[in-house]
């Protein structure tokens, strides 16, 4: 039973991120956001302004590639919500 519902939530990730083309680099923007957080907590400024450079770098493909997924899968949507 645990594994049946392993797969089907991999297989439910897969499928949100084949729709959702920049939803990985958001999340990895998140993650180090709070890197860089808990770096510039230890006083480790230089450190966390890198991550914080490299986390912005992640925003913004992640809003790039979700801009994208949005114009190619606009039509399709917009039809499945009329029906």
């Amino acid at each position: 039973m645990t594994q049946s519902y392993s797969k089907e939530v991999s297989a439910r990730v897969k499928g949100y991120v084949r729709e959702n083309w920049g939803a990985p680099f958001i999340v990895a923007f998140m993650v180090l956001l709070m890197v860089a957080a808990a770096s510039l907590s230890l006083s480790l400024s230089s450190f966390a302004d890198d991550v914080a450079v490299y986390g912005y770098y992640a925003l913004v493909a992640g809003v790039v590639l979700q801009l994208a997924c949005f114009v190619k899968y606009r039509g399709k949507n917009s039809d499945e919500a009329a029906v």
